[in-house]
């Protein structure tokens, strides 16, 4: 146990070259937080267009899998905006696993549809987009 916690210790993860947190939320290890690493981002011309999202990767040297997520005032007023950031980054962390195939960083820029869309339709256009990206394993 950790002092002052309830929760177990958990021992460092030993895989290389990926960015590792305890808990189920995105840890500022997993996130692309400066400027400089979205312009570069967007720089690099990468991007997958869905109805409900864009999907952008960046290859660096330090590039982890990490996520960064975008929503313009077109998406709405903050409140909306910060809707549509929070389900675009739950999408992306339940499936999280499935991306194996790169350590690319990704950025997700939210579409105005991100906000009324089923929940099913926005995680199958994530999925449909990081297979695209090459995010994900070929089928066998």
């Amino acid at each position: 146990m950790q002092p002052g916690s309830d929760r177990p210790a958990v021992p460092p993860s030993k895989e290389t070259g990926r960015a590792f947190c305890v808990r189920e939320t995105f840890c500022r290890k997993q996130r692309l937080l400066r400027p400089a690493q979205f312009e570069e981002t967007y720089g690099q011309n990468r991007r997958w267009h869905g109805r409900h999202m864009v999907l952008f990767l960046r290859t660096a040297p330090d590039a982890s899998l990490r996520l960064g997520v975008v929503a313009s005032k077109k998406v709405g007023n903050a409140v909306e905006r910060a809707r549509a950031k929070r389900r675009l980054r739950e999408a992306f962390r339940r499936h999280r696993a499935r991306f194996t195939a790169s350590t690319d960083d990704v950025v997700l820029v939210a579409r105005r549809s991100a906000l009324t869309a089923p929940w099913a339709d926005l995680v199958a256009e994530l999925l449909k987009l990081a297979a695209q990206a090459g995010l994900t394993p070929p089928a066998p």
